[in-house]
Formats: C-alpha cells, sequence, structure tokens
C-alpha cells in the first residue's frame, strides 16, 4: 500500500503501519502536508498548518521506534483540532476575527499534549463557527467550511471544519466541541463517526469555552475503534479543569467488541417529530439491524431544548461581555446579537433553567434504570445548501440556524455521551446520522453498540467527492 493510499485508512491502521516499520511517520506526515495543500482550497477546513512542527513529532516517533522503544498507541497519525484549541506558538482565534489578535498561545491544550503523547502527529487548526455559537459551518471571517459531499452544502457547526476535514480525507482523526450538538451535527452532516464524551469526563483545559455547564471536547473520526483510541489517550485527571468529576476513567478500545446483553431502545416523541425524509430512515435501518423493537420517550425533550437555549445563550453572553463593549463591530453580527440578547435575559429565567435542568436528570436517569442505549436521529434533515437561512418544521417556516440543534439540544443540556453514526444516505444522496445514547460515564456502551452497526454495515462513512 502506498503512503497516500494508506491515508485513506483509518487512524489505528496507519498506528499499526507505523509501529510495524512498514512506513515512517515523516513519509505520512509529508504525505498529508501534500494532501491538505492539495485539497484544502476546496473545503476551506483548515486555517492553520503547522508543518514544521508536524515534521518534526514525525521524527521523533520514527526515532523512538528505531531505538526499539514505544511511541504511543496512536504513533504517527494526523490529526488536526478545532481552532479554539490553544495550540503553542499560534493566537487561538475560536473562529473569531478578535481571536487573531490574541499573542500567541505559550502551551498546548491538554487533549493535544495527550495526543502526542501517544504518539500523534499534530498538522494545524480547523476552521468553525465563530466563538462555536454555530450549528452551520459557516465563518464570516474565515469563510465557510465545507461538505465533502457536495461543497455547495454546510459542513455542520460548530465543528465544520473538523467534520469536513475527516470526511474530505485530509486527517483520519479530528478533535471538536459539543456545547449542543457541536461534534454530532458536523458528524451527521459530513458522515463521519462522532463522539461527545459525558461532561466532565474530558479535560477542556486549554480549550475556549462557550457556555462553561454544557461544553464538552471530543474526537471524529472515520471508524468507531478511532474514537475509542483518541478518548483512551485523552482520559485523565487534569486539575485545570474544575468541571471533571471525580470518576474513574477507564480506558475503552478492548471492551467495545461485544454490544450482546444490552437493553436497546429507540427514542420516539420529540425524535420522531419534524424529520425530513431519510431522517427517520436512517434510525429504524439502525434499529432493523439490532434487534430492537422498544421505544421509550424521553420526557419534556421539548422543554429540555428550551433549557439548553436559555443557559447556552446566558452563559455566553456573560462570557463574553467585556468583549463586546470592546469590540462589538469585529463579531459577526449574527453572533454579536444573539450573545448581547444573552447578555439582557433575566437571571429569573437561567435560575428556573437550572431548575428544569435538575428535574429532567433525574427523570432520564430513571429511563436508564430500564435501558442501556437509546437510538435517536442525530439533526433534523441532511446538510442544507450553504446560506439557507429558513427550514420548514411541523409544516411552520422557521429559522434554519437554531433548529438544527433539534434532537441534539435535548441530550446536551445534561451531558449524556453520545456517539454520532453516519447513517447512510437521504433520498438526495446526502449523508444522515444516528445518535446512540448512553447513561452518563457508560461511553463503553454507547460505542459498543456504534460498533456493532459498524460490523453489521449500517453505520459507515460514504464515499465523498474528495
Amino acid at each position: 500500500m502506498s503512503t497516500d493510499s494508506l491515508l485513506d485508512a483509518d487512524a489505528v491502521a496507519i498506528a499499526a503501519a507505523v509501529r510495524a516499520r512498514n512506513v515512517t511517520a515523516r513519509a505520512v506526515a509529508e504525505a498529508t502536508l501534500a494532501r491538505i495543500a492539495s485539497r484544502n482550497a476546496a473545503l476551506n477546513a483548515f486555517t492553520d498548518v503547522t508543518a514544521a512542527r508536524a515534521l518534526d513529532a514525525a521524527a521523533r516517533v520514527d526515532r523512538i521506534l528505531a531505538a526499539g522503544g514505544d511511541p504511543g498507541a496512536l504513533a504517527g497519525v494526523p490529526y488536526a483540532v478545532k481552532n479554539l484549541f490553544d495550540i503553542s506558538g499560534l493566537p487561538t482565534r475560536a473562529g473569531s476575527r478578535i481571536g487573531r489578535d490574541n499573542p500567541p498561545a505559550a502551551r498546548d491544550a491538554t487533549a493535544i499534549r495527550r495526543l502526542d503523547s501517544a504518539g500523534a502527529v499534530l498538522v494545524g487548526a480547523l476552521n468553525m463557527g465563530e466563538y462555536a455559537y454555530d450549528f452551520t459551518g459557516e465563518n464570516a471571517h474565515d469563510q465557510p467550511s465545507r461538505n465533502p459531499h457536495d461543497p455547495a452544502r454546510m459542513s455542520g457547526g460548530s465543528s465544520g471544519g473538523s467534520g469536513a476535514a475527516v470526511a474530505g480525507r485530509l486527517v483520519p482523526l479530528a478533535l471538536g466541541t459539543d456545547t449542543n450538538g457541536s461534534i454530532r451535527v458536523p458528524a451527521a452532516f459530513c458522515g463521519v463517526f462522532g463522539l461527545k464524551p459525558t461532561y466532565g469526563r474530558l479535560s477542556r483545559a486549554g480549550a475556549m469555552l462557550f457556555a462553561a455547564s454544557l461544553d464538552h471536547i471530543g474526537p471524529l473520526a472515520r471508524s468507531v475503534r478511532d474514537l475509542a483510541a483518541a478518548y483512551d489517550a485523552m482520559l485523565g485527571r487534569d486539575g485545570e479543569d474544575p468541571a471533571q468529576a471525580e470518576i474513574e476513567s477507564v480506558p475503552v478500545s478492548d471492551r467495545i467488541a461485544n454490544a450482546s446483553g444490552l437493553r436497546l431502545a429507540v427514542a420516539s416523541g420529540h425524535f420522531r417529530e419534524n424529520a425530513a425524509p431519510g431522517v427517520l430512515e436512517a434510525v429504524d435501518r439502525a434499529a432493523l439491524a439490532l434487534g430492537v423493537t422498544r421505544e421509550v420517550v424521553l420526557p419534556e425533550a421539548s422543554r429540555a431544548r428550551a433549557a439548553a437555549f436559555l443557559i447556552t445563550t446566558i452563559e455566553g453572553g456573560n462570557l463574553h461581555l467585556e468583549r463586546l463593549r470592546a469590540r462589538a463591530m469585529d463579531y459577526d453580527p449574527a453572533t454579536r446579537d444573539r450573545f448581547l440578547a444573552g447578555a439582557l435575559l433575566p437571571a429569573g429565567w437561567y435560575l428556573a433553567a437550572q431548575r428544569f435542568r435538575a428535574w429532567y436528570r433525574r427523570a432520564v436517569l430513571a429511563l436508564f434504570e430500564t435501558v442501556d442505549v437509546i437510538l435517536a436521529p442525530a439533526t433534523p434533515l441532511p446538510a442544507p445548501p450553504i446560506g439557507t437561512q429558513t427550514m420548514t418544521l411541523g409544516g411552520a417556516t422557521v429559522p434554519l440556524r437554531p433548529n438544527i440543534g433539534l434532537y441534539t439540544q435535548p441530550l446536551s443540556l445534561i451531558g449524556l455521551p453520545v456517539v454520532c453514526v453516519p447513517g447512510g444516505l437521504s433520498p438526495e444522496g446526502l449523508p444522515v446520522g444516528v445518535q446512540v445514547i448512553a447513561a452518563p460515564w457508560q461511553e463503553e456502551k454507547a460505542l459498543a453498540v456504534a460498533a456493532a452497526l459498524e460490523r453489521e454495515g449500517v453505520a459507515r462513512c460514504p464515499e465523498a467527492w474528495a
């Protein structure tokens, strides 16, 4: 297999080839940089390419192997990160104009340091929605990242560059963040796998926050085993992220081969309403492949979504208040107005949303006493054309941007672990995604079911134009 064709394999296969010394990490890095140079103009996935750093890191992997050492489970695997992660020597943009004026980061985010310690090779930073307040992948400052299945369509947001880079095979692995669906929406629109771990599981230190009580980090990849490998590499307590819970972190890569015995169900109610053709069919195909016949209702899911909206916009507006006072005109007007609205909302609304959140968490956890994993659609529609402003929902025309998160937000509100898997194609030939949802701290169950769907051929990454 040529080095270039190896880049079409998943991360675990690349690491195996490097560790076996069938190919050098430097050759993989050089081929990746060449591929980015040739393909990124069409996708606009990367905002920064860290070529010198990548070649140095690859050379280190090769030296360790030559000396008989172990460079780590992800030896030589190229990866990239959403540009809200601190990368030593680069300003942390967070998709903004203001961020370009930041001094270069003094050190890498925790997640980057841990992936590097596992032998992975950072090749750059990825486009995103401004300050992560986005479901579309459109950016007023860096222009939109584009969907590899149709460059005229959205990549999804806010981790749009991450979804586009993985689906377009520029890198096998990328990091994103997820507040209300910003890993799962790009994964669904671009036809790749994405993992939003339990809130508090992985360290967010060195990643710019959006809404602190909702923000997660996680990987996007072209296989479930790659999600598991990246997740394992990033596990561990980090005193720099106070949101991390005191829960034992157990690696999952060797624990997801068997989903037998798990109690499975399909989400009904809110999650069976307002979907475009092809979306629910993807969920039904997954259920059929796994023999799932049970349906469950997540209570008050619509209200959970409303609570997520309130908490997000109020926490985000508060976080950005000083920047808004100083440089309001340097924001995308759409982002600025949402943050300003959040800053002006009454505290009583926030407290009411938090009280509902506590009730909703108890109600959903009670549901998980009788079921282990729940299947649900990821988005109400496949990727729309870039620039689309409205969508049809329940027979009414509504704004597109906030309603893309119809099915992701009720899960984000209480930090459930979710794997988004590519569930096939819509009637117009575009990817649609399926959420595989587990109880808190049960990532391995969601990953095991996702892996079972992958083995059945139901969950697989469709070929993109690139």
